[in-house]
């Protein structure tokens, strides 16, 4: 090749190069695209699946319903009027859910107006008690999600209440509830404080209420109902006009003696309230079905985990193979609560009852996710016996308790 091939190849690659990054005075413009490798990514999926331990199904045992004549629908039901079921989702707060159905019906009994509270205002301020008890009690005290229906009382009386609209207690950009990362940073964060000692309650309680600001947001300050602003106090006194002190819990425990005020000895009674009313089963039932009947709502907490619990359904019953129906007393239910195959799972509302077959079922309100899997989302069927053996503890208006409650 000679000299002057050589100079015209090489200019020719000068000016491809030049039309290629740089030609006509235009620049070259560059893009965002997903950082992905398509091959590694497979192969990371291989070895995942090569790790992977097949985990067996897990099944549970349950009742045969077959035949047997059930009720099917809330219709069925004389009704106390009631908010429509909400779920609880991601959260433990079946206590304030169901607390809060309760006192919105107990609002429309005494005033006539329809309110839907908000549920996570009551959570809200639980955990900023919770945080100021452990740091009091130098991390002894429960920090879990799970606390009591009275717990709603107790809160109410220092921070009042508030409208749904006013607090949702749902992040931005969500459509649910879901506390799982809030709570496992507020634990974090407390397990820290116990392990240094870091005891200001001032610090502990500003860097909870952080926490849950980001994740749920802070409740109100003032709230706006009816072309007013009011405090959660004030809308809690003028606009539901429920006074906490009007409300009665009651149990029935054989391990204490009845008809005096005892601890419900269970680890969501974290602050130790001593202010249930030990009454006989019989008693206990009593008050269940008097009360549904003369127009009054029940708050409700028990176990949801036997084999007669069964959601596809939407119904609750106890098996003749557990106990038959003639044997449940109160030595039946204290044998459960004692060797804890009764439980203190979960909170509800009652809301309305009905006859059948001689027996009484209560329809019962319910927030956990499983209940809204059957035939009537959001609602259980609850079979008197179930309630007699599986359930513990009761709230209700004072004026429902009756003669049960003068001999208290």
């Amino acid at each position: 090749m000679n000299l002057s091939m050589s100079c015209a190849i090489l200019f020719g690659l000068c000016f491809t190069a030049q039309g290629l990054f740089a030609g006509g005075g235009e620049r070259d413009r560059g893009f965002f695209r997903e950082k992905k490798d398509a091959f590694l990514e497979h192969l990371k999926e291989r070895a995942a699946q090569a790790e992977k331990k097949e985990e067996p199904k897990k099944r549970e045992f349950k009742m045969d319903f077959t035949g047997i004549d059930l009720p099917t629908s809330p219709s069925q039901f004389t009704q106390v009027w009631h908010t429509p079921p909400l779920s609880q989702d991601l959260t433990g707060g079946c206590w304030s859910f169901s607390s809060t159905s309760f006192f919105e019906s107990e609002t429309f009994r005494l005033t006539g107006r329809k309110v839907k509270l908000s549920d996570m205002f009551t959570v809200y301020w639980e955990f900023v008690e919770k945080a100021r008890q452990f740091v009091r009690e130098r991390g002894e005290s429960a920090f879990e999600r799970g606390s009591q229906p009275n717990a709603t009382l107790r809160i109410w009386r220092i921070y009042g209440a508030a409208p749904a609209e006013a607090y949702s207690g749902i992040k931005q950009g969500n459509d649910f509830f879901n506390d799982t990362k809030m709570m496992a940073e507020m634990k974090t964060y407390l397990a820290s404080v116990k392990t240094s000692g870091a005891w200001n309650e001032e610090v502990v309680l500003t860097t909870i209420k952080s926490i849950m600001n980001t994740h749920i947001g802070a409740p109100p300050a003032k709230v706006k109902v009816d072309g007013r602003e009011l405090t959660p106090q004030e809308y809690l006194r003028d606009v539901l006009r429920l006074n906490p002190d009007d409300y009665v819990c009651f149990i029935s425990l054989l391990e204490q003696p009845f008809y005096q005020k005892i601890e419900y000895p269970v680890t969501d009674n974290w602050w130790h309230s001593a202010d249930y009313h030990n009454i006989p089963l019989e008693d206990f039932m009593r008050l269940v079905s008097g009360a549904v009947r003369e127009g009054y709502s029940l708050c409700l907490v028990g176990d949801n985990s036997e084999p007669g619990f069964y959601p596809p359904l939407n119904v609750a019953v106890v098996p003749t193979f557990d106990i038959p129906a003639e044997y449940i007393d109160d030595s039946a239910r204290q044998l459960r609560f004692s060797n804890e195959s009764t439980t203190d799972d979960h909170a509800i509302h009652l809301v309305g009852y009905m006859e059948k077959n001689g027996k009484d079922w209560y329809l019962i309100k319910d927030s956990a996710t499983q209940a809204r899997n059957g035939i009537a989302p959001g609602y259980m069927f609850y079979h008197e016996d179930y309630a007699r053996l599986k359930m513990l503890t009761i709230m209700v208006h004072k004026d429902a308790a009756g003669e049960v409650k003068m001999k208290n």
